[in-house]
């Protein structure tokens, strides 16, 4: 395969450094967890054991950033394979190890010996301490306080007890969705509005109907595009059920636990424990933040509701439907899908003839090499996990240093991780030797899969959330940090998304579409016309969608601001209340919202937060200078992606802005007017 300013290598010319293994059994997964935990445990046994007195950056700083990067380096061939493996023994040994590698995880995060070592050492060095040194030991010392290291033994084995349980339901909750493999049969009557090729990429059963699961390429384009009610109203009530029972019970006993870790800490709630070393800093920021959107918002959402019960009220004129006066779960995505064929005349299904896969991958690849100034290669008979994976190594264009690997698993399959994700494998960071470890990414997704006679064919949301994911593993790529801890996108949990959602832009910008687009059967280059009517639909629904994240992220500081709840009520509420459509009776969205459990509890707002200064910063510079400027994107680079977490969020959009970020430009991208 040609990429543009790419090539093609083998595996033997690769750098060696990535040397993780994809064909474990069960049995060797075990074998080296148990290995890696007793490696680990014996340095920090050894640190815990020096002589207080004799502490120094040698035996205790640094003897700690090796083991932390040893066991971050070796654990991800031992934790991922759970998400992408086609065996199911291989996939569950995989969860186990990252329940058992999770236990750890507390385990050594409550180590007093050792936090006892590093206040001292924190003493003892008072000056002269590079500055990513110090700000490692002040987070050590930060971090042990923060996991109650500094209270009485009892309240210690109680939060270590109830941490333990934390972490092995929140890997039980995302299990029971991976492995959730719902399928619903309906007659191609009942998939009416849907293109044939959609129906020919379905499974049919025995007596010719069409068998539609619950993963993304199957649920969006049906909710968007089938004209059947009945049929949507399935598909949301059972999308919105998956793992209901089990899921639910989890979820609610997570909020109770997490209430009770933040109250032995001494904190009012989980969400300001979790905030506390965020931007956001607490939970009363978060719901200024929040309320300052939902009330520039609330009249947008008001006129675009009304819009849509209109268009619903025509159509069941004219086709002969009941009309019932509202707008349920089941039609919101299929009328503001109609709301962008009336007001932009956006042609979705003409608009997917136009991005297949590898053409949007060809286009991607050139703008991000272009941008950042970097050379993407595929490396030839690489150790994968899968036939339809690929390998490619990242090379700094002007030195030809190798920057990093990254492996794209763009199509579903039973059991994979069910939604689109970058997952980072191995840092970006110095090794004991002195010398930068080569970081290693996974892209994750679930695109549509070619069949026979047709490509695989993306949504222009695809497109969009290719180009995010893609941003994730270019900062995991780029990271030059000193220490693990660091590396990537290791950063404040709502500066996270700031890297990834700025590079969303591109595919809103002529130029980069017409790099990443042509028809899939004569490559002909998309029209303009319809490339103007997809730039102007980027305000479609903009009131609606950005409620909806309002919703989510309410929900979620509703959740964690209490110490239990009715998760199904307390969405229901939100949704009624903000978004103006009610939930469907039944169901219980939190029970299959993944953020919850992965991550992001008490912190989904990070979402909207980030977007506000990812769009400060392609506004005011990209935009500005020229959104292929190399100049700009090489000092994007430098100052945002190289430091990781190495420096504070803020201080990054500082240097790179040259002021302080602002709301501004989120709102004028949105199509609104800030409120006063």
């Amino acid at each position: 395969m040609t990429i543009q300013n790419g090539f093609v290598i083998s595996a033997r010319d690769c750098n060696t450094r990535n040397s993780l293994r994809w064909d474990l059994s069960p049995d060797e997964i075990r074998t080296k967890t148990d290995s890696l935990i007793n490696r680990v445990k014996k340095v920090y046994d050894d640190i815990g054991s020096l002589n207080v007195e004799n502490v120094s950056v040698e035996n205790t700083l640094k003897a700690l950033a090796n083991a932390k990067l040893d066991y971050v380096s070796s654990r991800h061939a031992l934790d991922f394979p759970q998400y992408v493996c086609l065996s199911k023994e291989v996939r569950s040994a995989s969860t186990d190890a990252d329940k058992k590698l999770s236990e750890f995880d507390v385990e050594i995060s409550m180590r007093e010996d050792v936090f006892k070592r590093i206040t001292a050492l924190q003493k003892k060095l008072q000056e002269n301490v590079p500055p990513e040194e110090k700000r490692f030991l002040d987070r050590l010392v930060m971090l042990g306080k923060r996991n109650g290291l500094h209270l009485s033994k009892d309240i210690q084995e109680e939060i270590k007890r109830t941490s333990k349980l934390i972490s092995e339901l929140s890997i039980e909750f995302n299990k029971n969705l991976n492995e959730d493999n719902t399928v619903l049969v309906f007659s191609e009557r009942e998939l009416g509005g849907l293109a044939d090729s959609y129906l020919n990429g379905l499974e049919r059963t025995a007596d010719g109907r069409y068998e539609v699961t619950l993963k993304y390429p199957h649920y969006y384009p049906l909710m968007k595009r089938c004209h059947n009610s009945e049929t949507r109203r399935k598909m949301e009530t059972a999308f919105h059920s998956r793992c209901k029972e089990v899921n639910t019970a989890i979820l609610e006993q997570l909020i109770q636990l997490r209430a009770k870790v933040a109250g032995l800490l001494g904190y009012s709630s989980h969400a300001n424990y979790v905030l506390e070393i965020n931007m956001a800093k607490n939970a009363s920021n978060v719901c200024d933040f929040l309320d300052v959107f939902y009330e520039t918002l609330k009249p947008i959402g008001i006129k675009e509701r009304k819009y849509i019960l209109a268009i619903k009220k025509r159509e069941c004129l004219m086709k002969g439907y009941h009309f019932d006066g509202k707008i349920n779960a089941w039609d919101l995505p299929y009328y503001m899908n109609q709301v962008e064929q009336c007001k932009f005349a956006v042609d979705k299904d003409k608009l997917i003839e136009y991005f297949p896969l590898d053409v949007v991958t060809e286009g991607l690849f050139g703008i991000y090499q272009e941008l950042l100034g970097l050379t993407f290669t595929e490396v030839e008979n690489a150790n994968v996990w899968h036939e339809n994976v690929k390998l490619y190594s990242a090379c700094d264009t002007e030195t030809g240093e190798e920057v990093g690997h990254f492996y794209l698993d763009l199509h579903p399959r039973e059991g994979k991780f069910g939604h689109a994700a970058c997952f980072g494998l191995q840092p970006g960071c110095r090794g004991p030797d002195g010398k930068r470890r080569l970081p290693v990414a996974a892209m994750v997704a679930n695109f549509t899969k070619p069949r026979k006679g047709c490509p695989s064919l993306l949504q222009h949301h695809e497109v969009e959330t290719y180009f995010h994911e893609f941003g994730h593993v270019m900062h995991e790529l780029c990271s030059k940090t000193t220490f693990s801890e660091f590396s990537g996108t290791l950063v404040e949990t709502d500066f996270v998304e700031v890297p990834s959602q700025m590079l969303e832009n591109w595919v809103w910008e002529k130029e980069p579409l017409r790099r990443m687009s042509r028809h899939y059967r004569d490559g002909t280059p998309i029209p303009d016309t319809m490339l103007d009517k997809l730039i102007a639909s980027r305000v479609a629904n903009t009131g609606l969608m950005n409620l909806r994240q309002v919703v989510l992220s309410k929900v979620d500081q509703s959740l964690h601001t209490s110490s239990r709840a009715d998760t199904a009520e307390v969405f229901a509420q939100h949704c009624q209340d903000i978004l103006g459509v009610p939930a469907t009776t039944g169901t219980n969205m939190t029970a299959s919202f993944s953020h919850l459990a992965g991550g992001y509890d008490g912190q989904y707002y990070s979402y909207l937060w980030s977007e506000v200064y990812s769009m400060d910063i392609f506004f005011s510079r990209f935009k500005k200078e020229g959104i292929m400027n190399p100049k700009v994107g090489k000092e994007y680079r430098r100052v945002i992606l190289e430091s990781g977490g190495s420096v504070d969020g803020m201080d990054m959009l500082e240097t790179f802005l040259g002021r302080p970020p602002c709301q501004d430009a989120f709102f004028q991208c949105k199509g609104l007017i800030k409120s006063q």
